[in-house]
């Protein structure tokens, strides 16, 4: 059986998420914005490559929320669809504590 704190959880952790990915989005905007006002060689122009690194990086942390938010979405899939919260490996209960602490989880501690 899933609690229903799970649910909750997963709510609050969609909301942050959500709200982590509008901020990376507008902080790659204002990056990309600055750069085009630039005449930085990103290539040859040392102020140039922390403008790359600024704009790769930014691109791997979307890269990463955006995974978060699959997992999110994937798991509120399994709530929806009915999972009594046993381990997608297992097939042992996933405890309570852990369904709380990490909502997203399909998996036993020993499975993971």
């Amino acid at each position: 059986m899933v609690p229903p704190e799970v649910r909750t959880a997963l709510d609050a952790l969609r909301r942050q998420t959500l709200e982590r990915v509008r901020d990376l989005e507008q902080d790659r905007s204002r990056i990309v914005d600055a750069s085009r006002s630039s005449n930085a060689d990103d290539e040859h122009d040392p102020e140039g490559q922390t403008i790359a690194w600024d704009r790769e990086q930014t691109a791997a942390l979307l890269r990463d929320v955006r995974a978060r938010l699959a997992e999110i979405h994937a798991a509120t899939a399994r709530l929806d669809g009915g999972w009594d919260g046993r381990c997608e490996v297992c097939g042992e209960p996933v405890p309570a504590g852990r369904l709380v602490a990490r909502p997203t989880t399909a998996r036993c501690v020993h499975c993971a």
